[in-house]
């Protein structure tokens, strides 16, 4: 059972002054989400919206006039909730849009686009050059499903490292990989080497999936600042000696990686260690890491295809690897709908659009409501931005789009000072989001399993700790709601690699949606690569100055 996402829960601290009928709060689990109607039916919400179709910037935009605000009637949102709630009962995934003030007009007016959109995409998934300035296809979907890609050889390569990875897994676990100074032992630490998405997607699903007392623990160098790589270093201490060191680099020589590489080469060789019996790279084939593990004879190389960008790349390799595919791959089959309402990435590309009137002109805050959770907003951050950054159309016009995308796990960033249920007092920058300057939709990301059946508890009659997490959760979103800010609301049942790989999927395909709709490619970085150039210039130009001042 699912929370009643298109309920506006009432908060006594912030009831106005008029009069005003609201629906009291809920329990989480007093009611099941009701079946989603399937009449034809439609409720605007939004007030007046243009019907006019008008250019600008050579995207297209839809001009729209939210004269009315969003609708405060509990009846009509109910009924809005009821019409627009996506659910996916397999994955136990529900998406509430009911909270975004699209109007009918507005998704008539889209449908052309979308369609265009879902054809973009179809072809991307056949193998189409998505990348034309590199000259690449873009295939992170056919790792979910090899069967998917467009040559035998591609989906042979696909299985085969598929199955490298998780024998490789299970033989570190196991113990029959072992590290050489211990031969009667294990490996009982991973020290990961990568940065952006060769760091951040490793990170999101570690943070959100290991157990509580992991077979090896993890640890991340995911920057070239000397302080964090020494740390991080003299936190293995002695167990240095049993760490597995993980490179993860997709073009083989990325400057920051090569540098923490260097740093640990050095740590190991000070502790009187072969790092060679504890190193394995992921890379491209024949990159300058792939080759220089293989000559160093190093434990284990594992294959990054040239078709999965980093910040694409998190299914690659990782925790129950399996099941994330799975859980991916059934919601690759979802978002593949071309019935708008059908297809939960479209739903989340189409509030997007609306939110941020197709130029990216609000922020997308990121509130995930489960610990374990608190990476995403990091992680949506950078495959947001990364993809939707563009300074040109794929026409060539300069439209400067993107998304800005911030977060933190909630409630951190509220407080019920006196304990009552519900009441809040907001601050931080929740304090900024209801009341201060009006720039962003937020996304709430709800998890309803607490704890594992069987071992929650009540901290006084009727209540347990999660419920307070669920009534910040709903206090928080009515706030917001009743000072005219908008919200999605994405609900998963609990936390789990299948869960995980649903949420990944999710969002790599509203990312790949939006951008057909404001014409842009997602799946190049040209600033990301302009600032690689521009380090590289300042380095050399260090090394000619220190030249100059050693002839001195």
């Amino acid at each position: 059972m699912a929370s009643l996402s298109g309920l506006c829960s009432s908060s006594p601290s912030l009831k106005p002054k008029h009069d005003r009928v609201v629906i009291p709060l809920f329990h989480k689990y007093s009611l099941a989400f009701p079946a989603r109607s399937n009449s034809c039916s439609k409720l605007s919400v939004a007030g007046e919206v243009s019907a006019d179709l008008s250019k600008t910037n050579s995207v297209g935009v839809l001009k729209k006039a939210k004269q009315g605000g969003l609708e405060k009637d509990p009846k009509a949102l109910w009924r809005r909730y009821v019409d627009w709630l996506y659910q996916h009962k397999e994955l136990g995934l529900y998406l509430d849009v009911s909270r975004i003030g699209f109007s009918d007009e507005f998704v008539a007016e889209m449908e052309p686009r979308f369609q265009a959109a879902f054809k973009a995409m179809e072809d991307l998934e056949k193998g189409a050059i998505a990348n034309p300035d590199e000259g690449r296809m873009v295939g992170h979907y056919w790792l979910r499903n090899a069967k998917l890609a467009p040559k035998p050889i591609l989906q042979v390569q696909i299985e085969k490292t598929l199955d490298a990875v998780c024998k490789f897994a299970d033989d570190v676990i196991s113990g029959k990989i072992k590290p050489p100074s211990y031969p009667e032992g294990r490996f009982t630490q991973i020290l990961s080497v990568g940065i952006g998405g060769s760091a951040l997607g490793p990170q999101f699903v570690a943070e959100a999936l290991a157990p509580d007392n992991p077979p090896l623990k993890i640890r991340f160098i995911d920057n070239t600042d000397p302080g964090g790589i020494d740390h991080q270093v003299a936190q293995l201490g002695p167990e240095l000696a049993s760490t597995l060191v993980i490179v993860i680099s997709k073009s083989g020589g990325t400057p920051e990686t090569r540098n923490g590489l260097l740093e640990v080469q050095k740590a190991f060789r000070e502790a009187g260690l072969d790092f060679s019996k504890q190193g394995v790279a992921i890379t491209q084939e024949n990159s300058l890491l792939d080759n220089t593990a293989r000559i160093e004879g190093w434990v284990a190389r594992f294959p990054m295809f040239d078709w999965v960008g980093g910040r694409t790349s998190e299914m690659s390799a990782g925790i129950d690897i399996r099941e994330m595919l799975v859980g991916a791959s059934m919601m690759d089959n979802a978002t593949r709908s071309r019935v708008l309402k059908d297809n939960p990435a479209a739903l989340l590309a189409l509030c997007w659009y609306w939110a941020c009137d197709g130029v990216g002109s609000k922020d997308m805050v990121i509130l995930p409501y489960k610990d374990s959770l608190l990476l995403f907003s990091r992680y949506l951050q950078q495959l947001v931005m990364e993809s939707l950054g563009k300074e040109f159309d794929l026409d060539g016009n300069r439209v400067n789009q993107g998304i800005s995308v911030y977060g933190n796990k909630g409630s951190t960033d509220q407080h019920a000072p006196d304990a009552t249920f519900c009441v809040l007092s907001i601050y931080s920058y929740i304090q900024q989001l209801r009341e201060g300057v009006h720039n962003f939709f937020v996304t709430f990301i709800e998890v309803l399993r607490d704890r594992p059946p069987g071992h929650d508890w009540e901290l006084e009659p009727g209540v347990t700790c999660g419920d307070y997490l669920f009534g910040m959760l709903q206090g928080t979103r009515s706030a917001l709601y009743a000072n005219d800010r908008e919200s999605v609301t994405v609900t998963v049942q609990e936390v789990t690699p299948r869960s995980v790989g649903a949420l990944v999927a999710l969002y790599e395909r509203a990312v790949g949606l939006y951008a057909s709709l404001v014409n842009i490619n997602a799946y190049h970085q040209p600033g990301v690569e302009a600032g690689k150039k521009a380090a590289g210039e300042v380095l050399a130009l260090q090394k000619r100055v220190l030249a100059v001042l050693n002839e001195a």
